[in-house]
């Protein structure tokens, strides 16, 4: 990838790093006997859907904007689930999914008539909270304790209402086989005696395949040992694993402002409405031509959003030269839950996206506007 081409601000994919991922899924996928579906709330750049659905043939929708996406760009229905559906648009909603999981019986015994009136098959399933998760930042941490999201243990029938063909459980994130390992050991113990009844087994997303050191001939057993135990299909559905570290967002250094020796270079980018889990999660991401501080570190630059927000800033990098105004700043691995978690907060104006292609060319696929801000507002 030539940053030099690339226009700042701008999300680019790599296709060919897209592509390497999608073969290692696929192979998973393959020798495991599974099926592995692209979750929309981690990657939803549906211009690179084309080459997804080379390899992946369905996709996990999280609201009726979701499932509608999923129907038109990856051309199939969606595995549906939300912690609530509304009524005004649960019959649309049930236009583009082939599988709707409930978060709870009551929402189940709501709509499951409906279902059934809809013009193709739905497969309807229901959520479980598997009361276990080593998940540490409790923000992403499905099992934290007083969860809403899931039916637990206790508050499970003694055998499941006609109707419910699988069960769904999502606890995981970016995680690797020996912590879905651990989570499979508790949810069997749990949930073990209905399994043998169900037709599918969704164990959501959170699986980091394509990470470095991953062991997937771990995962690929233990998906297989699972899906012959109980004799049910078995679907992930992973969101950071199908982009991990395919792509960067550029940006340009358009100031350099000093306070009680502080030094901070002020970006076109902001990292509140751009880059939201570096403060959520958080994590520090990494720069192309920055380390973190050393003792011996001599040119040290925080780095500052372009929003009004005071905490809109990552602590200092170690550039090992000084920066000057108008040099650029490459972020590594911000195409997985970043774009979909943008926001033009403080009209701040949102990076193009851009794909980096197999033949080594850039295309612009988006730029923002002025009408893109206003749009969203009344």
């Amino acid at each position: 990838m030539n940053y030099q081409e690339i226009p700042s601000p701008a999300f680019v994919l790599d296709e060919k790093l897209l592509r390497k991922n999608l073969e290692l899924i696929n192979r998973v996928q393959n020798e495991a006997g599974i099926e592995i579906i692209l979750a929309f709330k981690g990657f939803a750049m549906w211009s690179a859907f084309p080459l997804v659905r080379e390899y992946l043939k369905g996709a996990t929708a999280s609201s009726l904007n979701e499932a509608r996406l999923c129907f038109e760009e990856m051309q199939t229905r969606a595995h549906t689930y939300s912690p609530v559906y509304l009524e005004n648009e649960f019959d649309e909603l049930m236009e583009y999914s082939s599988h709707i999981v409930f978060n709870s019986f009551r929402q189940f015994e709501k709509y499951y008539a409906q279902t059934l009136q809809a013009d193709h098959k739905i497969s309807c399933g229901i959520r479980v909270n598997p009361e276990f998760s080593d998940v540490a930042t409790d923000l992403y941490n499905p099992s934290a304790a007083g969860s809403r999201l899931g039916v637990g243990i206790e508050n499970m029938p003694e055998e499941l209402p006609e109707g419910i063909e699988g069960i769904h459980f999502h606890v995981l994130c970016e995680s690797d086989s020996y912590s879905l390992e651990r989570v499979l050991e508790k949810f069997e113990a749990n949930f073990g005696k209905y399994l043998h009844k169900l037709k599918w087994v969704n164990m959501g997303g959170g699986h980091l395949m394509t990470r470095k050191g991953y062991d997937h001939d771990h995962l690929i057993k233990l998906l297989k040992n699972f899906r012959e135990k109980y004799d049910v299909k078995v679907i992930l559905e992973p969101g950071s694993a199908i982009a991990w570290e395919t792509g960067v967002l550029v940006s340009t250094i358009q100031d350099i402002v000093e306070h009680k020796g502080v030094k901070t270079a002020i970006l076109d980018v902001s990292f509140t409405a751009h880059m939201p889990d570096t403060l959520e999660m958080p994590y520090r991401p990494k720069i192309t031509s920055a380390s973190d501080p050393t003792n011996e570190s001599k040119h040290l630059y925080r780095l500052g959003g372009g929003s009004c927000l005071a905490g809109d800033f990552m602590e200092a990098y170690d550039f090992g030269h000084e920066l000057k105004i108008g040099e650029q700043l490459v972020f590594l691995d911000m195409i997985h839950y970043t774009m979909v978690k943008t926001t033009m907060f403080n009209g701040v104006n949102h990076p193009a996206i851009a794909i980096w292609t197999e033949n080594d060319e850039l295309k612009i696929v988006r730029k923002f506007s002025y009408h893109d801000f206003k749009s969203r507002l009344s």
